[in-house]
């Protein structure tokens, strides 16, 4: 007989991606959305290195990449951490700040700019209450008091 001593772990981790990869394709359609409405509004997105412009499918494929990462992340902290949705949230908001870096050095116009930054900010506000949401403990209560 074959019996899992604690399936909750697992049973954790697995309801954690399925709310991750949830919020990953919310984030993706939301923020190419608005995106695409940035573009219908006269927001070029090119970026003056190299003069091209940002194509709507690549805003999907980059919010998808870094949700994953997200997703990946918040999976770790599950893991070894006694705290991980706070630990997710103080690891999250950094990164995203530092996200923020890139539209403000590539030298492209002010409406791209600040649309990117916007473009910045809608995954992350979709993704980092949801992935937070899925590492809460039940009870509030740390699964490992010893550890941290």
């Amino acid at each position: 007989m074959n019996v899992i001593a604690n399936p909750a772990p697992a049973h954790r981790l697995r309801r954690l991606t399925g709310t991750g990869l949830a919020a990953a394709l919310a984030a993706m359609a939301v923020t190419t959305a608005a995106a695409g409405l940035a573009q219908a509004a006269g927001v070029d997105f090119e970026i003056p290195d190299g003069g091209e412009q940002i194509p709507l499918p690549g805003f999907a494929v980059v919010t998808g990449f870094f949700s994953v990462v997200g997703i990946a992340i918040a999976a770790a902290l599950l893991r070894w951490s006694a705290r991980p949705a706070a630990r997710f949230v103080w690891t999250a908001v950094p990164l995203t700040a530092l996200s923020l870096v890139p539209p403000l050095v590539a030298g492209a116009s002010t409406a791209t700019t600040a649309a990117l930054l916007g473009l910045h900010l809608v995954p992350a506000a979709v993704m980092i209450p949801a992935l937070a949401h899925g590492l809460r403990v039940p009870g509030g209560q740390t699964r490992y008091p010893s550890r941290d």
